[in-house]
């Protein structure tokens, strides 16, 4: 892949434009914008809380999470820090202030399921085999910090297994047919954003769920982190998406 096509696939943006061309993942994606003071506002009206995010970035770095709580009572939080205001003029300057002139996104808000009181999302492995087939290997789950908005490891998420999370609220079969749509929306996605961009060999999608159980595609990776699986007892996934990752390599 070249640099201007792995610096292309880098952005939030490009990837949300393409995925929206698929039949198939489009319903999936939570209505994306990119930032400005009329799109903050209209989506705030629409949807209550939205994600505020970096157009480039990884480990959940510069997320923000915005409410709106009332006619004219706003907050947002980054990190562990939450800031209240009491009209929207503020509220965005306050906002603009963080972002600066950099190029952010505004994502719909999923209210995602908990665990133990803790918001989590999945990470969906996708990886070309070494025979050329996209599958997927790895599944796991990232439980949030109890403070932060964001699961990821890197900013104090819990690497988990998918079972007990699923569990706490389904039943064996509803987590068989959970677990089936994951690899199958794993394997979709990663077909379709590689007829546009066919120099890389694995993605990772974060899926998040609300309480419909409707698997949200918040976000698409196509450089994973592989040593996440490393994190489970079971090494068995780990030791797959190693295998494929060097497989690809060669």
């Amino acid at each position: 892949m070249s640099d201007k096509s792995r610096r292309v696939l880098m952005s939030k943006w490009t990837k949300t434009k393409v995925l929206l061309g698929s039949n198939k993942v489009r319903s999936l994606i939570p209505d994306t914008r990119k930032f400005s003071k009329s799109s903050l506002k209209e989506m705030l009206k629409k949807y209550t809380m939205v994600y505020v995010k970096p157009e480039i970035g990884t480990f959940g770095n510069g997320v923000i999470r915005a409410e709106q709580l009332g006619p004219e009572e706003y907050m947002y939080q980054t990190g562990t820090t939450v800031h209240s205001f009491w009209d929207y003029k503020s509220f965005h300057e306050s906002l603009r202030a963080i972002i600066r002139k950099k190029r952010y996104l505004i994502q719909k808000g999923i209210h995602l399921m908990k665990y133990n009181k803790r918001r989590f999302d999945i990470r969906v492995m996708v990886q070309l085999s070494p025979t050329g087939e996209w599958e997927t290997t790895g599944l796991i789950g990232r439980v949030a910090h109890p403070k932060k908005i964001v699961t990821n490891y890197h900013s104090g998420g819990k690497p988990m297994d998918v079972n007990p999370l699923l569990a706490a609220h389904l039943s064996n079969s509803e987590i068989k047919k959970i677990i089936h749509s994951l690899n199958e929306l794993g394997v979709t996605t990663a077909k379709y954003l590689h007829k546009s961009y066919p120099g890389f060999r694995q993605i990772g999608l974060d899926i998040g769920f609300d309480k419909t159980w409707t698997p949200w595609i918040i976000e698409v990776n196509t450089n994973p982190d592989p040593y996440i699986f490393n994190k489970l007892t079971d090494k068995s996934m780990y030791r797959k998406v190693m295998r494929y990752r060097k497989a690809a390599a060669k």
